[in-house]
């Protein structure tokens, strides 16, 4: 049995890592497998270490960045076997937010991309750059609002394709008693470089979180389903993501 102050304070972390840009450092693992990819329905792991860091910078602001470094298996879809895996490329969020924004939540800033991949499947050989904004609000039990961003290729090597491509992640969370949740968190992509065929991805899915604690540490986990209803002929139709993340309250 949950004692009420636990509860309380499982609620209300709940509601914290749900807001992108809070002023809590996390350290998630999201595993991402990516079924029925290319002629042969191979399958794509995508183990996503994104670590969060705020910083106050000044009495009214914070900095809030995010780095996202995949570690990415991907399979030959011209062939019923065989694979690549290894570092994809690197990048990093950087919002600048407001300490007290009122009902409206919001940070801005920029997003910059490295090419890190160990291997010429697992990334673009562009450095890329460009923007990133995040606005949401938090009302009762709900938590809502968008991440969006835009890279495009600034340097690198000049054999490959140039990148300009956006991410747009709506967000919507229910909150229930006990740290768990609800979230409806689809990661909408669209590669302005392809043909309007091949241009968009658009998933639509549901997932059930709950943050707890293991021993002393708090954790939040996570499990989602999504199908892309709109898709690029060599992307997957299916996508199950679990989440696991430590939390530090301050």
């Amino acid at each position: 049995v949950l004692i009420p102050n636990l509860v309380l304070a499982q609620d209300n972390l709940a509601q914290k890592t749900q807001n992108p840009i809070s002023d809590l450092i996390s350290l998630p693992f999201q595993n991402n497998t990516n079924f029925g990819i290319g002629p042969n329905s191979r399958t794509q792991n995508v183990l996503n270490i994104q670590p969060v860091i705020p910083f106050s910078v000044s009495e009214n602001w914070n900095l809030v960045t995010r780095t996202i470094a995949p570690l990415i298996s991907q399979p030959d879809i011209s062939e019923e076997s065989g694979s690549t895996f290894g570092l994809g490329d690197i990048n990093t969020s950087l919002w600048l937010s407001p300490k007290d924004p009122g009902k409206i939540i919001w940070g801005v800033g920029p997003i910059l991309s490295f090419p890190t991949a160990t291997d010429d499947m697992l990334g673009t050989g562009k450095f890329g750059l460009g923007p990133t904004f995040v606005v949401l609000t938090i009302s009762g039990p709900w938590v809502a609002g968008v991440l969006l961003n835009n890279i495009w290729s600034v340097a690198g090597k000049s054999d490959r394709s140039d990148v300009n491509q956006m991410l747009i992640q709506p967000f919507i969370n229910y909150n229930l008693a006990g740290g768990w949740y609800y979230s409806f968190a689809p990661i909408i992509t669209a590669d302005w470089e392809a043909d309007s065929d091949n241009r968009w991805t658009i998933p639509l899915g549901l997932g059930l979180g709950r943050v707890t604690t293991m021993g002393t540490q708090p954790v939040n986990v996570s499990l989602a389903l999504y199908y892309n209803v709109e898709k690029p002929e060599f992307v997957d139709d299916w996508q199950l993501r679990f989440q696991f993340t430590l939390l530090y309250p301050k």
